[in-house]
Formats: C-alpha cells, sequence, structure tokens
C-alpha cells in the first residue's frame, strides 16, 4: 500500500498555483500529498517552469517531504492519482480578450463567464475537460476530479450528461467571499458565522445567515450594500429590493439586477483603456516578473488581487475533507439529488453540501423564493443547451444557447456575435469546424 497522496493538477501553470501550493503545506498534517505534479501544455512550458521553480522554493522553506513533478504530458501524471484539479485556460488569456471585446463591440456585455463570452469559454473548455474525464477512467479511476476551471456549472453539467468519470466536484471562490462579506457586516468571526447556500454556479444565493445560532440573515440582507469582488464592480444593492427578492444575491447577480448600469461602465471601460481581461493579463505578467525571484519562497501578497483568488485554497480544503471523512460542510458543484426541488434531479447545482470520503451530500433545500426561480430556471437552461453545443458542435446548438442567455436575449446580436467569435476562436473549436467553414465561404 503506497504512502501518502498523489495531487495532479492540470494548468500548474497558471499564477494561481503558489496559493494551491500554499495550501498543501498548511495542510500538510492531516493531507499527507507524497506527489504533486503540475501539468501543462507547450504554450504554457514557460509559465509552468516559472511557477514550479517557486512551488519548489515554498516546499523547500515549508520543509515538507513532498515531491514536485512537472509535465507536458498528461497521461503520464495522470497514472494512479488520487485527486487531480483543473484550473486551465483554454486558449490562454488572449482568448479571454477576445470573449470580452467582441460581444461588447455588439452592445453586449463582455464577462468571462456569463453572456456570449462565457458560451465561448465553455465550448472551448468542455471537450478538453471530457478527454481529462476519459484518461481518468483509464488511469486513476478511482481519483476525484476538482475542477474550477470556470463556468465551473456549465462544465460540471457537461460531466454529468455527457462524461466518462463522474467522480468530479466543480468549485467557485463566490461563496468564501460571500462568507467574508457578511462577517464584515456582522463584524464576527468566521466560527460565529454559519451560512447556507443554493443555486447555480455564478447563481447562487446564501438563503440562510446564522450568527452564534441566531438566524440574521435581513441584518446582512440590510448591510449588503456594495459588497462584491475586486473583478465585479461594486454598484449599490437596493436594500428594498433585497429584502423583496428574500436572499443574499453573489456579486454576479449585478449582471443580471443591473444590466444597464454593468453594460455602461463596461462600455466606458473598453472605450477608455480596455476589458478585464486586459487587466488581468497585465497583472499576470507582474505576478511571473514576482515569481521569478530567487529569494522568494512564500506566495505573494500581489495574487490576492486576482478575482479568483481563494480558489486554490478552497480545493485543498475540500481534498482535505474528503480524504479525511471529515463531514464538514462546503458549498460545491454537485449533483442535485432533489436538494433544490424545481431543477431536475441530477443537474449540477452549486449548493452547501456535507463533505464525506464519498464525496459532497447536499442539504435539501427544498424550495428558493418565487422572486429567483425564473432567472434561475433560466440560466439552466443556458448551461444545458451551451453543454450539448460543446459537444455536438452544431451551430444551431450553440445559437439556441447564445439567445436563451439573458445577457444576450437578442436573435440578431446572438447571430452577429456568435459568428464573430466561432472565426475568432477556429484553433480552439475543432468540433464546429464544418460551421466556420460555411461562415468562411460566405464571408
Amino acid at each position: 500500500m503506497k504512502e501518502g497522496l498523489k495531487i495532479v493538477t492540470i494548468g500548474g501553470g497558471s499564477s494561481y498555483t503558489p496559493e494551491l501550493i500554499e495550501g498543501f503545506i498548511n495542510r500538510y498534517d492531516k493531507l499527507p500529498v507524497r506527489e504533486l505534479w503540475l501539468v501543462d501544455i507547450e504554450e504554457g512550458r514557460q509559465k509552468l517552469e516559472i511557477t514550479a521553480g517557486l512551488a519548489r522554493r515554498m516546499i523547500e522553506h515549508a520543509n515538507v517531504p513532498i515531491k514536485l513533478f512537472t509535465s507536458l504530458d498528461r497521461r503520464e501524471a495522470l497514472k494512479d492519482a488520487d485527486f487531480v484539479t483543473t484550473q486551465m485556460r483554454v486558449g490562454q488569456i488572449e482568448a479571454r480578450i477576445k470573449d470580452e471585446r467582441i460581444p461588447i463591440s455588439h452592445g453586449l456585455l463582455g464577462q468571462e463567464t456569463n453572456g456570449a463570452g462565457g458560451l465561448f469559454k465553455g465550448l472551448r473548455t468542455i471537450p478538453v475537460i471530457l478527454d481529462i474525464c476519459r484518461d481518468m477512467e483509464e488511469l486513476c479511476p478511482d481519483a476525484w476530479l476538482i475542477n474550477f476551471t470556470n463556468p465551473v456549472g456549465m462544465v460540471t453539467e457537461a460531466v454529468f450528461r455527457y462524461g466518462a468519470h463522474k467522480k468530479t466536484i466543480g468549485l467557485c471562490n463566490v461563496p468564501i467571499g460571500m462568507e467574508r462579506g457578511a462577517m464584515d457586516i456582522l463584524k464576527a468571526k468566521k466560527e460565529d458565522i454559519f451560512m447556507t447556500f443554493a443555486g447555480l454556479n455564478h447563481m447562487v444565493f446564501a438563503n440562510h445567515v446564522f450568527l452564534k445560532g441566531k438566524e440574521v440573515t435581513e441584518r446582512v440582507i440590510e448591510g449588503w450594500g456594495t459588497q462584491s469582488m475586486k473583478n465585479i464592480k461594486a454598484l449599490e444593492w437596493s436594500s428594498d429590493f433585497l429584502k423583496t427578492l428574500g436572499v443574499v444575491p453573489c456579486p454576479y447577480h449585478r449582471y443580471y439586477y443591473m444590466s444597464v448600469e454593468n453594460l455602461k461602465e463596461e462600455l466606458r471601460k473598453y472605450e477608455e483603456h480596455g476589458t478585464r481581461a486586459e487587466e488581468v493579463k497585465k497583472l499576470e505578467a507582474e505576478l511571473f516578473e514576482i515569481y521569478k525571484d530567487k529569494d522568494l519562497a512564500t506566495k505573494p501578497k500581489q495574487l490576492e488581487q486576482r478575482g479568483g483568488a481563494y480558489y486554490s485554497d478552497a480545493a485543498c480544503n475540500l481534498i482535505c475533507s474528503i480524504y479525511n471523512d471529515t463531514r464538514d460542510i462546503q458549498v460545491v458543484d454537485t449533483y442535485n439529488h432533489g436538494a433544490i426541488d424545481f431543477l431536475e434531479k441530477d443537474a449540477a447545482v452549486e449548493i452547501s453540501c456535507v463533505i464525506t470520503k464519498n464525496g459532497p451530500v447536499p442539504l435539501a433545500v427544498g424550495d428558493l423564493p418565487d422572486t429567483v426561480k425564473g432567472l434561475v430556471s433560466q440560466i439552466k437552461s443556458f448551461e444545458i443547451a451551451g453543454a450539448k453545443a460543446a459537444v455536438t458542435g452544431d451551430y444551431n446548438d450553440a445559437l439556441t444557447a447564445m439567445i436563451i442567455n439573458p445577457l444576450v436575449a437578442s436573435q440578431s446580436s446572438a447571430i452577429e456575435v456568435l459568428n464573430e467569435l466561432l472565426l475568432a476562436h477556429e484553433k480552439y473549436l475543432p468540433q464546429f469546424s464544418k460551421a466556420v467553414s460555411i461562415l468562411r465561404s460566405n464571408s
């Protein structure tokens, strides 16, 4: 019997990797990682080497016996893995820039994981994740796949519907940020509050907040105001609206409940200095320069400026809980299993779960308020349609997904943006080769 765990991180050259390393180091007494493999593709070789250099210095500085390996061969790395994490960006940051710039040029919100941009990130990502699932079924069938590659909801839905490896959990940092926001409002310590969440990825609500055993949801709603995250402008919520809504919204809900205001802000940024993706490109370049410092042996503070900060630590926490069968409560993307009764039993939902060695067990919510059910159902329809399009490569499937998304909601704009994005991302959408060929012949 082997001693310790083998963990594989696909997208190991990500700027988030130092946070992952820190998480494993801090939990080593409870999570004995024997081997950690950082995997990337040829285009990411340089970033992988830089990140691995910092990771090795962090491990040496912490004096923990983790053996670090790097590879450009995914199958070599996956053999006999216990856990696999995925944190990749198909097409790298340049693809994200197109996802954001092209929709906004047509007067639609350009956002990495929502609307037209989110759909195309899903279309590029899902086939790769499904390939990873096939490899895992062959090479490490008992391993858990922990995915925090966006759009997490659509990716998880695709794996549940079409994937070969069902031991898959999606993960997001948004509930962590919301918990921190509630702590600020309540001036409370983490151990004194308890929140339950239900909904979908980037469409999740906190339906109950407790402080030392007393429900204080209304207090949090009253003070929610400008609570947000670094990558979403903190437009102020109307407390009267939130009281009627009856639940605490996540930052991404601003794109749906404040669409006009957000579009105006995105257009201003687009005209003045570019998109959030271009800001991230600059920030990542600065981070990798910092990572090169041979004297750096800890996670740099600047990493917290990335919108996805705490993703990796959440992944480490989840892995630790599965391994130790702690049965604590965490918010993950998993099978609904009837926990939210108006969604399909096998749909992917983001919900508070008891984490066991057999995976997440969702806490039954029953219902969500009528005020939010329609939007949640519409986004679930979008995720299902997007997952289908990613698998079929059918133009009409992609168009349907685009049109039913409430951030598009225009047939003419959907066709224009769909066509332009298909041509722009041709290299990373081989399943749409027929549709792209027709578009090129008609142009």
